[in-house]
């Protein structure tokens, strides 16, 4: 299987790199993952909803830029579905079988993804109805899938 990740915005923590560099090491024994930073759109702190719209499709454009046709896209969204960790490794094992090779995960810039990127979304993922900072979800989202991998193979894993 390959994954792609594509986020919106440069990764600055050490403490994330670093966390997102661990992982990507342990997923590469189950799958070639690449992780694709876009550039977020500069916008001011006070923006009408025209301005915001406008920022989320620029961001959008470049994350479609990203993705080819043949590619199943997870995209992660406040509003997407909650499912267990099991449940994603069942949807990861589902995608595999049944010939969907690769796959995106989506992650969105601040002000979320723009509507031409939910449209092309097959899956609308939800970690939480909290919100969390894009950047860390990307870390959030490396663990999961490892764990996904673990599960499927029926490897131990935290519970």
């Amino acid at each position: 299987m390959k994954i792609t990740i594509v986020s919106v915005g440069k990764l600055k923590e050490k403490y994330l790199k670093q966390g997102i560099a661990e992982y990507m090491k342990r997923l590469s024994a189950y799958a070639k993952v690449d992780v694709v930073e876009v550039a977020d759109e500069k916008a001011p702190e006070n923006m009408s909803e025209a301005e915001m719209e406008d920022v989320k499709r620029k961001e959008g454009e470049r994350i479609l830029s990203h993705i080819g046709q043949d590619t199943y896209v997870i995209t992660l969204e406040i509003g997407g579905k909650m499912i267990s960790s099991e449940q994603l490794a069942d949807k990861m094992d589902q995608l595999a079988t049944y010939g969907k090779s690769k796959v995106a995960f989506v992650i969105g810039g601040s002000l979320g993804i723009s509507e031409d990127v939910q449209k092309r979304s097959d899956y609308a993922l939800s970690f939480s109805k909290m919100t969390f900072p894009h950047q860390l979800m990307r870390l959030v989202l490396l663990e999961q899938v490892y764990r996904g991998f673990r599960i499927i193979r029926g490897e131990p894993y935290h519970k």
